[in-house]
């Protein structure tokens, strides 16, 4: 029986593209303190008395766009990387998603089950950027768990591989055949978060997003910043394929609400792009590793619509990392210098 595991976290999906599944997992996620960062009363009158309602009908049709025979893509992906890395490594992978199921108490309770000698696990959220609402939120939850059952095993994180030279060679070996034949641009669309996000993680209170270039200036506060984790991960993606700068371009994309987020937004960019002379346009999502909602409907499908009816003439899409090889590899890579570490590493809660 095994004394070390590795444990996945995911995003999560709906059980089904069911409008009562739909209004179950939107009431989960826009719950979430991390995610719309209000005062309790005003979150849930918004989300459980506006939101969940309206919204639920039309989540549902667009997760049933994207469904297949095997479910949720976002789901059914995780659980074959779990089992790829699990026959890779030769140690016990669960896999828990922050949202929907499995849950991290069912991922943890079978770990042990199956391994009742088990001292040390290594979590490793899917996320490659530092954000409250993606990485941050899983890591707490999966830590509160932990501490709340009191396990005896301890438990590692993986920190952020935004910038890992594994991480950025399969990024850009996924993207190499789609540059193959004539483009224009290579777009990379990162989920976007509201900037009062990135200044609340600012752990300095004084440098995201309030100083000229805070991204190319040096501070500590980009160990959590997500606007200068994404521009490094594109710098270090274009350097590693070659790529000339007028030949990419980055972008943020999901975009909820009025308040201001992130920018420049994928959308417009789909619809500028074409009167700028750029016909023949290439996407890559780098935020996600699994494909999902995010990047199979709002990219391939509704990105491609509105690149095409605005003139652009070829818009193709660059898939997840998914189930790679090198993928599979990178997480080795990650998982195995966490279990030479000695201490466990503490991030900002």
């Amino acid at each position: 029986m095994a004394t070390k595991a590795v444990l996945l976290a995911n995003l999560g999906s709906p059980d089904s593209y069911q409008t009562k599944d739909l209004k179950k997992y939107l009431g989960e996620f826009l719950m979430d303190e991390r995610v719309i960062d209000i005062p309790y009363f005003v979150r849930a009158f918004l989300v459980k008395g506006i939101i969940v309602p309206f919204r639920s009908p039309k989540s549902a049709a667009k997760y049933k766009s994207v469904w297949t025979e095997n479910g949720s893509p976002l789901i059914y992906t995780s659980k074959q990387v779990q089992k790829k890395l699990q026959d890779h490594m030769q140690i016990p992978v669960g896999l828990s998603m922050r949202y929907g199921n499995p849950t991290p108490e069912v991922a943890f309770e079978k770990l042990l089950q199956e391994n009742p000698d088990l001292k040390e696990v290594v979590l490793v959220p899917l996320y490659p950027h530092y954000a409250m609402s993606s990485y941050e939120t899983a890591m707490v939850q999966v830590q509160g768990v932990h501490s709340g059952k009191k396990y005896s095993f301890s438990l590692k994180v993986v920190p952020p591989f935004y910038n890992h030279p594994k991480y950025i060679k399969a990024l850009a070996d996924s993207i190499k055949p789609y540059l193959e034949k004539p483009y224009d641009r290579i777009l990379f669309s990162y989920h976007g978060i509201p900037e009062r996000h990135v200044k609340k993680s600012d752990p300095t209170n004084s440098h995201c997003l309030m100083k000229d270039n805070c991204c190319e200036v040096d501070s500590s506060a980009h160990s959590v910043c997500y606007r200068h984790q994404v521009l490094t991960t594109t710098k270090l993606v274009a350097k590693e394929l070659g790529l000339p700068a007028d030949k990419f371009s980055f972008s943020f994309q999901s975009r909820l609400g009025a308040d201001a987020w992130l920018k420049p937004n994928s959308a417009d960019h789909f619809i500028q792009f074409p009167k700028q002379g750029i016909k023949k346009l290439v996407v890559v999502c780098p935020a996600f590793v699994s494909d999902c909602l995010e990047t199979l409907e709002e990219i391939q499908m509704e990105g491609k619509e509105s690149f095409l009816e605005n003139g652009g003439e070829e818009y193709t899409t660059v898939p997840c990392l998914n189930e790679r090889s090198d993928w599979i590899e990178t997480l080795e890579v990650l998982v195995t210098s966490m279990f030479e570490k000695s201490e466990i590493i503490n991030h900002r809660l």
